[in-house]
């Protein structure tokens, strides 16, 4: 069959790089894609949100299926666009429709689901610009530090921990009032903290039946020792070391089987990926976060990590019938490290012209914010490269990607050197 993905990041190149080994493919286009997916089919200069115009892709090059990789256009409602265009609607799309996609979409939704479903989280409420004076009554119950978050989609950056009450304050007013993160923060949910170690949990359902995906670690942070600002993800680790078999009984039992059961229970579909962000406190799960899709970087460790035919398992999730497949896993660790842009997540310069990535051995180079210029690979983004490898455990894994890095070199590049220093 014909596939289009969707996306142009780290993420988009791992899908293509793990499509493109099926005999069940036939052609593979990627919109807008990168440098890297242009190696394994078809770049299509076509933004994921610009619906009418991947209509006219998906006609004219007869593609059966879809991989909607970021969140945006589930969001905004692309699954809802197929369904609804008789022309489409017997396209598989694998990602939400917008309703489902909500569980990204609006934190309150979630929390409301979470909440409906007895699935652990922690304790919150949401405000907005009305009633501003109660938020600041709700932050004074609270303990130290402070848990802000933005309603509406960020870019993972519209989350804030604060240890100040009073800074607290301060944010949400300027969350709620000055717009800080534009339309996202005309809501602010406020929760309690909770102290834990992060782990990223994954499946892929049609809405009744699920696969569990490999679990991940991803670090977030600009700096070492999880130091400085947020950003997309800097390095991922899987298998998590500290999910030990009764840890993942408890997040399956507790968070998973209720989330897909609360789904079909509120007569939401869903056909795509469930990413759960968990913390692990004490030695009890809670979700921190739904993602409506696969995570980045993590998804450059999880599907190195699948045996199994993956186009296969998403035929399967369109046509109903995943309870008929079964998922097989390497058992391998997987490490990635993310080289990025000077600057990043701050203000970056692009452009920059990348040397060595054909020097790499034993390692899998995903590429996310590049392009092609003048025949050179070029940056075009802020996390530019992911080095993936593999090991009998992460610190191998990790040793391997660490050394391929030094064969890559770009002006100002930059990367973080203890991925992995809390396990």
């Amino acid at each position: 069959m014909n596939v289009l993905i969707l996306g142009s990041g780290g993420r988009e190149h791992a899908f293509a790089w793990k499509i493109a080994q099926s005999n069940l493919l036939n052609k593979l286009f990627i919109a807008p894609g990168n440098a890297g997916t242009n190696k394994l089919g078809v770049n299509l200069d076509i933004n994921p949100t610009d619906f009418d115009a991947i209509k006219q892709v998906v006609l004219k090059n007869d593609i059966n299926l879809v991989v909607v990789g970021p969140e945006d256009p589930l969001v905004k409602g692309i699954h809802d666009f197929f369904l609804n265009d008789a022309k489409l609607k017997n396209v598989v799309i694998i990602g939400p429709q917008k309703e489902a996609a909500q569980l990204e979409g609006s934190k309150e939704f979630a929390k409301e689901f979470m909440v409906r479903h007895n699935i652990p989280t922690a304790a919150y409420k949401s405000f907005t610009n009305k009633n501003l004076e109660e938020g600041y009554l709700f932050l004074e119950t609270l303990n130290s530090p402070y848990v802000l978050k933005a309603d509406g989609l960020a870019a993972g950056k519209g989350v804030l921990i604060l240890k100040d009450l009073q800074e607290a304050k301060n944010e949400l007013k300027e969350m709620l009032t000055n717009q800080k993160f534009g339309t996202a923060s005309n809501k602010v949910v406020i929760e309690e903290f909770l102290e834990g170690i992060e782990l990223s949990c994954f499946i892929l359902t049609d809405g009744k039946s699920y696969v569990d995906l490999p679990n991940a670690k991803d670090y977030k942070r600009i700096g070492e020792g999880d130091t400085g600002l947020n950003t997309g993800g800097m390095g991922a680790i899987s298998p998590v070391p500290f999910a030990n078999v009764s840890f993942i009984k408890k997040i399956e039992d507790q968070i998973i089987k209720p989330t897909v059961e609360g789904l079909q229970k509120d007569n939401i579909p869903y056909k795509g990926f469930i990413f759960f962000g968990i913390i692990k406190v004490g030695d009890e799960p809670k979700v921190i976060e739904y993602n409506c899709r696969m995570g980045d970087p993590e998804t450059e460790v999880v599907i190195p990590r699948i045996k199994s035919d993956f186009l296969e398992l998403l035929i399967a999730t369109g046509n109903n019938k995943l309870h008929t497949k079964t998922i097989e896993f390497k058992k391998e660790s997987a490490t990635t490290v993310m080289l990025v842009s000077g600057g990043y997540p701050e203000a970056y310069e692009k452009g920059k012209i990348i040397e060595g990535i054909n020097t790499i051995e034993n390692s899998i180079v995903f590429q996310a914010g590049t392009t092609v210029k003048n025949n050179k690979t070029v940056t075009n983004g802020g996390r530019v490269i992911a080095i993936t490898s593999y090991g009998a455990n992460f610190k191998e894994a990790l040793k391997k990607s660490y050394q391929n890095i030094e064969k890559i070199s770009f002006d100002k590049m930059n990367y973080r050197k203890d991925i992995g220093f809390d396990l």
